[in-house]
């Protein structure tokens, strides 16, 4: 393979990595929290693509949803923050930590207007995240905690892993520095399982873009890094999932698989009072899901995003996180779905991967440089490789 080859590949794979994950979040977008019951007597049959608001031209007062305009191709703050943290890697040019995040991705929420799709207009994009990424902001801004401690107390959910991509896609092909690059990020926002689902779906989209990589090879992964409950739900979701090949067979299996572990409980607008705490026994829902229907879709984009929209509950962060791992896979993003979400988001969803992978490169030629470095310095002390 010639060095040209080798930078398109990549090129590719972050571009269906990022694309994919912002398709999958505006598929998911209108369905979010409704059941597989409801969204098939909604939509008269399963979602096959970009579809409407779920209360039609209601979407500005109809509760719980009002005032955003989840549909017609609009992507949500999976994706708002996913871009956020390109800008950050933009930025630095380098591996992020907690403190970039204090540094950099809070004031980028708080300080630059941008269009936000669901609201129609343009306003900051603290304006649009919800209460547990506005946590962000009162604790590093505000509250002036340390980085490295501030996601503590915050509710565990999926939110600091929804935008884990770009740092699986920076340590492309390594998934153990994704994880662990991922785990001081995400302490910035999250604690627990939700932090520890942040490292592990960066590690997941890292070994997604292994040469030879399959939907089985990203779940061996994940289970050889995850700890805890988070490892225990991917394991039993994923043996479930080899057992279909559609997702229609699926839905009820892969949700009955992640119930022990998942703490919201089943109506997922009422989350019980246990849900959503520190344990080392449970783990997110959307994560294990989102293998499951990797699996089930043997990497096809096209099933596996409809999958995770039709199994409804959080399916807008479920399909992203699916989309990240097929498109990051090879798995093509249909054209006509990625240009109605460009278009109706009022985004570029290519100029992020583009920006991505310039800087993925010179993070990989910094990487080799400290690492050369490292082998001459530990030569000199007489590690291996010394002369006798």
């Amino acid at each position: 393979m010639t060095p040209k080859q080798t930078e398109t590949d990549l090129e590719e794979r972050i571009t269906g990595a990022l694309v994919g994950a912002a398709v999958g979040d505006a598929l998911g977008g209108p369905v979010e929290g409704y059941s597989p019951d409801q969204i098939l007597e909604r939509h008269a049959g399963r979602v096959h693509g970009i579809v409407g608001p779920w209360n039609g031209d209601a979407w500005r007062t109809a509760r719980p949803i009002a005032p955003y305009h989840k549909g017609d191709g609009h992507v949500t703050d999976d994706t708002l923050l996913t871009h956020a943290l390109v800008r950050v890697y933009a930025r630095v040019r380098d591996h992020l930590d907690a403190y970039a995040i204090a540094d950099h991705l809070v004031p980028d929420l708080m300080t630059t207007p941008r269009w936000i799709p669901e609201l129609q207009a343009e306003a900051l994009p603290l304006h649009r995240v919800f209460l547990a990424e506005k946590w962000l902001v009162a604790r590093l801004h505000y509250g002036h905690v340390d980085p490295r401690e501030a996601g503590v107390g915050n509710i565990v959910n999926c939110g600091a892993a929804m935008y884990m991509a770009p740092v699986g896609l920076v340590n492309a092909a390594n998934p153990p520095a994704a994880y662990t690059e991922a785990l001081d990020i995400a302490s910035a926002h999250q604690s627990s399982y939700g932090r520890e689902a942040a490292a592990v779906f960066a590690a997941a989209v890292a070994a997604a873009t292994s040469p030879g990589a399959t939907p089985d090879s990203i779940v061996t992964t994940c289970l050889s890094l995850a700890k805890d409950g988070t490892r225990t739900a991917i394991e039993r979701v994923c043996e479930v999932a080899a057992h279909h090949t559609d997702f229609e067979s699926a839905l009820r299996p892969l949700r009955a698989a992640v119930a022990p572990y998942d703490t919201v409980g089943e109506d997922y607008r009422s989350p019980s009072l246990a849900a959503r705490r520190p344990s080392r026994l449970h783990a997110i829902e959307e994560l294990p899901i989102a293998l499951g229907m990797l699996i089930v879709a043997a990497g096809d984009y096209r099933h596996a995003v409809l999958g995770s929209v039709n199994y409804g509950r959080d399916c807008d962060s479920i399909a992203t996180m699916a989309g990240a791992l097929a498109g990051a896979l090879g798995s093509p993003v249909p054209e006509d779905w990625s240009k109605t979400v460009a278009e109706a988001s009022r985004l570029d969803l290519w100029e992020p991967a583009a920006t991505l992978t310039a800087v993925t490169r010179e993070v990989f030629a910094r990487d080799t440089r400290r690492r050369r470095a490292h082998e001459a310095a530990f030569t000199a002390l007489g590690g291996p490789g010394c002369s006798a």
